[in-house]
């Protein structure tokens, strides 16, 4: 019994060939990908409705950061010589789908349903920060300190806009 506490108790690397590892990450950039490029043709659809002035803003500059972390993961793509591909993407696309649709039940509640578009924008920026700490780390393993370095500040843009959301979420709700 204590011959398999050890075993369980000591942790074990991943071993991957650098070509398994650049399936790996490839696959899930795609996941990324493909969810933002999502995100960036709902969230205009909702900024005309949204009733907090703050917010509008703040899905503007969304929508701008989003941009730009779509065109560093295609240097990432011509970095590695991949091409972008759809694959298996609904689980973060339906994360988004998820939350237009709950989004959209908030019609005529001006302040609920902007608070479910914070809720659910919070959720998804989270997941992306998430995503991209670790295909930061994958990338250490590929050895391209471009491609961390790109993926840093596509994460620090999202933990920005996440912040951002979450002080115009406190400025309302503590009104």
């Amino acid at each position: 019994m204590s011959e398999l506490s050890d075993k369980s108790s000591s942790p074990k690397k991943i071993k991957l060939g650098s070509e398994k590892l650049k399936i790996f990450f490839v696959n899930h950039l795609n996941r990324i990908y493909y969810a933002k490029a999502h995100l960036v043709n709902w969230l205009p659809q909702l900024k005309n409705e949204v009733y907090f002035n703050d917010l509008q803003l703040a899905i503007t500059e969304t929508v701008n950061d989003v941009e730009k972390q779509l065109a560093r993961m295609e240097v990432i793509y011509e970095l590695l010589d991949a091409q972008i591909s759809k694959g298996s993407i609904n689980g973060l696309t339906g994360l988004v789908d998820d939350a237009y649709n709950a989004i959209k039940e908030q019609t005529g509640q001006a302040e609920l349903r902007d608070m479910s578009i914070i809720f659910y924008l919070q959720n998804i920026e989270s997941v992306e920060m998430a995503s991209f700490q670790v295909l930061q780390m994958a990338a250490v393993k590929l050895k391209n300190k471009q491609i961390k370095q790109l993926l840093k500040e596509n994460y620090d843009e999202a933990k920005a806009d996440r912040t951002l959301l979450l002080l115009i979420a406190a400025k309302y709700i503590t009104k």
